[in-house]
């Protein structure tokens, strides 16, 4: 059997499988097994502080109704329970969280995946994907205002013209003026967190939005004059 020409292609298909296991799965786990793995506490970062504050400052009422006030503790708070509803909703189904090395996906999503990002407890379990319908969101925070996010979860034809992606209205409360019938202008603690969440991704990277002069808005009230 092995003499035969299907038996030397099934075992040069074996040798490839081991290859790539070896070279794709051993080899990293040998190569970061002693990196720790970081809490979400420890990845709450400037960046992601400064769009759960801005979220604090542009919905104010249901931020402090369903987070008080915009601290670290309770951006980490935030980021767990985004993380729950993105994995709940479906989300990964159509969006991938990982750049591949491949088709120059770098030029469109940003610098390609690297295996210490993944070493937190954000990203367990780790949601490569293998579908694209939507694009990638390993760099998608930062990229887009918060309102716009909002508007996207409630309604996503109106910014994504023809995307197939629903809306998710119950990511909002009722509009007061208008009983019955949320909106954008009011999410609520499953919106405020998703949000929170998407802005979250890529935070970590240099090409980041930059936030050097970002004061925590606690000290911009203690010192309104400087």
């Amino acid at each position: 059997m092995f003499e035969s020409k299907s038996g030397i292609l099934l075992i040069g298909g074996l040798g490839f499988f081991l290859l790539a296991f070896v070279s794709n799965a051993a080899v990293p786990m040998l190569m970061y097994r002693d990196l720790p793995e970081q809490s979400t506490r420890e990845v709450v970062n400037a960046n992601v502080m400064y769009q759960f504050e801005d979220l604090s400052v542009r919905y104010p009422d249901p931020f402090k109704k369903y987070f008080g006030q915009p601290t670290p503790e309770k951006c980490t708070e935030a980021l767990e329970l985004g993380r729950q509803i993105y994995i709940a909703e479906g989300c990964w189904h159509c969006h991938s969280q990982f750049v591949r090395p491949v088709s120059n996906e770098s030029r469109r999503w940003g610098p390609v995946a690297r295996t210490e990002e993944y070493q937190n407890s954000l990203q367990r379990p780790v949601m490569f994907g293998t579908r694209r319908v939507g694009p990638d969101l390993s760099r998608e925070g930062g990229r887009r205002g918060n309102d716009w996010h909002a508007v996207h979860f409630f309604r996503p034809q109106q910014l994504s013209a023809g995307s197939p992606m629903p809306d998710y209205s119950w990511f909002f409360d009722e509009d007061p003026q208008q009983p019955g019938r949320p909106s954008p202008a009011h999410p609520n603690q499953r919106g405020l967190a998703i949000i929170t969440y998407v802005q979250w991704l890529g935070s970590w990277l240099k090409s980041y939005p930059a936030y050097e002069n970002f004061v925590p808005i606690q000290d911009q009230m203690a010192h309104p004059l400087e």
